[in-house]
């Protein structure tokens, strides 16, 4: 058969059609399952297989419309129905039907998506608690210290936290975070009010009393709505039963909410992370400074989570608390990526042999992966460890961060609605939940949300670099000029000077910007400038050249802070196109994988 009677005889056999009409309702398919999967925390592998597997069914599809025929009297082999009368092999219209409406689907799912990823999180900086309450939400408010020394804070707010950590495991309860609850009084006078803010049903309250080796905890919980008591008790054990007493509340309460607990979930609970009570005590130590948030208190963590793997060598949340210290030494104290990446490397190494089930060694791994910028790698990671521990608000922000390196915004949007759910007061979830609005070019829903963080806490200075950065793009740069000084007054980080020279160079104030720049260079003599910082200046004074010698400066040392975001930032927006960007980009985004 020569190739003209071969593609004749294709059409003849309506491979065409059928080969239009597959990929047509194969591409609504694939749009349905992008849409819907994600709702329903489907993994991203599995989206993948099953695309490829309607890819992989064409040439399927082809080959079986060549063999076969479907004639009024059902499907016949090609060659009998060749032999059939014409009257009985009428031609069918089917296949037309198909494409008009596998088209029609396929162009509803995609408005659908593109509205659902402007709706995806809370809009106009409405609390995500609006709506009815979920019966199965919990918060645990945070504990009273009943111990005659007041130093024993430490150690009650570790109990709370441990009990809601065995609490978050449980993937049919929302549980509130920490960062969400802290504020409040242990037994607060308006605990309807309170619920609302946190979008939970129930509340947890409780006091911790240590004296010596003995420790006795007492707990309730109550309905937030009609101030009923559910259940209270009272446990007086030694200090090495801690654990015990711990996973007894998280059950009982778990039970009292009606949850439903896996056998996965309930090993989970009943886990004890060490069986060295001064390991624990000093673990609690290093988790108290590092919530702090400060360099200073990292240091302190660092230190004590050191002393803790010295007590006990195989206490994996040691290692995870460690490297998360080191892993934010960047954004808190200055410090060199690159010097921060090599201890916190080692110690997830260690961590993750200990326990591959830990969601918390996972979600480190995470944003490990992002600094170095293995960017897939890092949503693989938090996917692992938000399905390991479903109410992990902080691994479902580093996922909206890791999905928005590599524009993929619908997810990142769904992370951060998620986030905001579990940690509903967290400062620097609802500021980076700004920001990924920012890179999304929803300039107004940044600006809200960033007013809305600055009303939770007006000195936060994140919150008044990323109103600066939106400020700028919504052409208000005399706003946006305060915003970025705001910003380094109260942190004096390099960032916010760097943002705040480009910005006086954009407002034509170029001796302005030429002073940031020398007081970049005078404030690296005695402490760490990134590279990214010089960027924003040289940018912002028309030296595209410059800029992108110092991002490639930035990529070449490894102080990839901020650079993995190089894709979507907008203020980088006037370096696209530029080969040597581009270039740069492409590197960052897909090159090492």
């Amino acid at each position: 058969m020569n190739g003209w009677n071969f593609f004749a005889e294709a059409k003849r056999r309506n491979i065409y059609k059928v080969a239009i009409a597959y990929i047509v309702a194969g591409w609504a398919l694939s749009q349905g399952i992008a849409q819907v999967f994600p709702v329903f925390d489907v993994p991203n592998w599995i989206i993948r297989s099953i695309v490829m597997l309607i890819i992989a069914g064409l040439p399927v599809a082809c080959v079986l419309a060549w063999m076969f025929e479907i004639t009024p009297e059902g499907i016949k082999r090609t060659e009998t129905a060749d032999a059939m009368p014409v009257a009985m092999r009428k031609k069918k219209h089917a296949w037309i039907y198909v494409v008009v409406i596998g088209a029609t689907v396929s162009i509803g799912l995609f408005l659908l998506g593109r509205y659902t990823a402007s709706t995806a999180a809370p809009a106009n900086g409405r609390s995500p608690a609006a709506g009815p309450l979920p019966d199965k939400s919990i918060a645990v408010l945070p504990f009273d210290n009943l111990s005659r020394d007041p130093d024993n804070a430490y150690f009650t707010e570790g109990v709370q936290e441990e009990i809601l950590t065995r609490l978050a495991k449980v993937a049919d309860l929302k549980v509130i975070a920490r960062t969400s609850t802290q504020k409040f009084k242990s037994a607060p006078e308006n605990l309807p009010d309170i619920a609302k803010q946190l979008g939970v049903a129930n509340i947890l309250e409780g006091s911790v009393q240590k004296a010596n080796d003995q420790v006795r905890v007492n707990v309730q919980l109550i309905n937030a709505m009609t101030e009923a008591h559910l259940w209270a008790d009272t446990y007086d054990r030694k200090l090495t039963d801690i654990f015990a007493v711990e996973s007894e509340i998280a059950k009982a309460v778990a039970d009292a909410l009606q949850a439903t607990l896996t056998g996965s979930e309930k090993s989970s609970i009943a886990k004890a992370p060490t069986t060295n009570p001064e390991a624990y005590e000093l673990y609690l130590r290093g988790r108290f400074f590092w919530n702090k948030r400060t360099g200073a208190d990292l240091h302190k963590a660092i230190d004590y989570f050191n002393q803790t793997i010295a007590k006990d060598p195989n206490y994996t949340l040691a290692y995870t608390g460690l490297a998360d210290s080191y892993l934010l030494l960047p954004n808190y104290a200055n410090a060199p990526t690159q010097e921060s990446i090599t201890p916190a490397r080692a110690a997830l190494k260690r961590a993750l042999e200990l326990d591959d089930s830990s969601a918390e060694a996972h979600a480190s791994t995470g944003l490990l992966n992002l600094l170095e910028l293995r960017l897939e790698p890092a949503v693989l990671e938090l996917e692992r460890a938000v399905h390991l521990k479903p109410n992990y608000a902080t691994a479902h922000h580093w996922l909206m961060y890791s999905h928005l390196t590599l524009g993929h915004f619908d997810p990142a949007f769904l992370e951060a609605k998620r986030a905001l759910e579990l940690d509903p007061l967290s400062l620097i979830i609802n500021a980076d939940v700004a920001w990924t609005y920012f890179c999304a070019r929803q300039f107004d829903d940044a600006e809200r949300q960033a007013r809305k963080t600055l009303e939770m806490g007006p000195e936060f200075f994140r919150a008044h670099y990323y109103l600066g950065q939106v400020l700028q793009l919504k052409g208000r740069l005399s706003d946006a000029i305060s915003e970025y000084q705001k910003a380094f007054d109260l942190n004096s980080d390099p960032y916010s000077l760097g943002l705040l020279g480009q910005a006086y160079a954009r407002n034509g104030q170029k001796d302005e910007a030429q002073k940031v720049l020398a007081r970049l260079n005078e404030m690296a003599k005695s402490r760490y400038v990134a590279p990214y910082a010089y960027a924003f200046v040289y940018l912002g004074l028309g030296e595209k050249e410059r800029a992108v010698d110092e991002l490639e400066r930035a990529y070449q040392s490894g102080d990839t802070n901020y650079l993995f975001l190089i894709k979507v930032d907008p203020l980088l927006d006037d370096l696209r196109g530029q080969p040597r960007f581009e270039a740069l980009v492409q590197r960052i985004v897909s090159g090492k994988q």
